[in-house]
Order: C-alpha cells, then structure tokens, then sequence
C-alpha cells in the first residue's frame, strides 16, 4: 500500500474493521477514564501494521480529543508555566530520537512498543503514589519529557513516563485532566511533525487519519455513557490487564 489512505480502498475488510474498531474501542477506553486513546489505538493496530503506520493514523484523532481535554478547567496558563521544563523536553525528546533512529520504522519497534505498554500497565496496577518534590520539578520535569519523546518518536506511545511523572505532582483531578491534555497535545504535534519531516505523513495520511476521528468520536461519546453505569475502578483494572497482556504479545 503506498499510503495509508489506500487502505480503506485496497486493503481487506477485515483489516478496515480492525482500524475502525480500534478508534471505537481506543474512544470508549478514553471517554470512561479520560485518557488510553493513542496507548490502545497503537497496541491494537501494532498487531496488523508498523508503529510508523499506526501514528500517521492516529494524530487526527489524538489531536481533536486532547485539545478537548486540554480546554477543560481554567488553568492553562499556570500549568503551562509550571510544566514547561517537561513540554520543552518532550519536543526535543521527540525530534532528535527521530533525527537518530527514526520514527517507528525500526525492525525492533513493534517489541519496543510492546515493552512501553507493559511498564505502562504495570505501572496503572500499581497501588502506591509517587511524589515528585517541588524542588525537583524543574529537573526532573526535563528529563521526563526527553524520556516521553524518545519513547514517542520510537513506538507512537506517549504516556511513558509523562503520565506517572503528572500524577506525582499532586495536581487536583481538574488540573491534572488538563495537564494530560496539554502534554498529550504536544506530544503529538511533536510526533506529527517528525512524521512529516521523515515522509510518513502527508496529505492523504492525515485524510486517512481524518477517517479514523469518526469512530473515535462515537467510541469516546459510548465510553462517556458507559462511565455512569460501571465502576471506573473496575474498568482501570481490567483495561491495564489487558494492556499488559497485549504489550507482551508484541514483545514475541
């Protein structure tokens, strides 16, 4: 296929319903706890295509759904003051990995997605809470934002460890939705420009991506609904056994 627009026309129907079953399933995990979309959306289609394949495809729907997240509350302004050490890292992260090694493309990146969403899921399982000390953010912050885009530009993934790394700054829920808004935002302009520079998205990559936003929409709408009549806990519990089991399908 030369481009991942051609897949809605020449792939087979079972590879089409694998896609927009992912963003589906990828937008109902999102709406029920308010973040997995790109984490599921990579992990499921890492089983049928490579990492660089899967991230052009979904940098519409990541986009549109965190810059949702992201205008949630009133805080933009503080957090981004407060998180920039981290944002500033994740670009750097991200483009200079891709510069070095690419984005994705790579005969071990599938394994190293796998590998991103165990630590991901092992860490979801954890019962204890990480604390980050407020001298240590600036710091810290940096280099957990290089670690995200290094991590990023190789499998697509961007929760590891940016997502433990929020939830150790003792932000209240509010803040904290719209923290990982704003960091899962510009994670994937990072990502999608890297994409662009490297060749892998262009015009009819990001139509095929356009595609994708509609089950996604409908999944995360679904998962809103579904949030009311089940208990989130359970939910968190089962949706990170299951991604463990899956990361580690794709580690062999």
């Amino acid at each position: 296929m030369d481009s991942l627009l051609s897949m809605y026309s020449a792939a087979s129907w079972p590879l089409i319903l694998l896609i927009l079953g992912t963003f589906f399933v990828a937008g109902a995990v999102k709406g029920v706890i308010g973040l997995g979309l790109p984490t599921v959306a990579m992990g499921l289609l890492g089983l049928a295509m490579a990492p660089a394949q899967a991230a052009a495809l979904l940098v519409v729907p990541s986009m549109v759904t965190n810059v949702w997240q992201l205008a949630a509350g009133g805080r933009f302004v503080h957090l981004a003051r407060r998180l920039w050490p981290l944002l500033a890292g994740v670009v750097a992260g991200t483009w200079l990995t891709a510069a070095l090694a690419g984005t994705g493309s790579q005969p071990w990146a599938v394994r190293a997605l796998g590998v991103a969403l165990v630590l991901y899921a092992a860490f979801g399982l954890m019962a204890f809470q990480l604390r980050v000390p407020p001298g240590a953010e600036r710091w810290l912050g940096a280099l957990s934002g290089l670690a995200t885009g290094a991590v990023t530009a190789a499998t697509g993934v961007f929760v590891i460890p940016a997502v433990p790394y929020l939830q150790a700054l003792g932000l209240a829920r509010d803040e904290l939705v719209q923290a990982l808004g704003m960091a899962f935002t510009v994670s994937t302009l990072a990502l999608a420009l890297a994409l662009a520079r490297g060749g892998a998205l262009g015009y009819q990559q990001m139509a095929a991506s356009l595609v994708a936003l509609v089950p996604a929409m409908a999944g995360m709408w679904a998962g809103q609904v579904l949030r009311h009549r089940i208990s989130p806990a359970a939910f968190r519990r089962g949706f990170f056994t299951g991604l463990g089991l899956l990361g580690l399908y794709l580690c062999f």
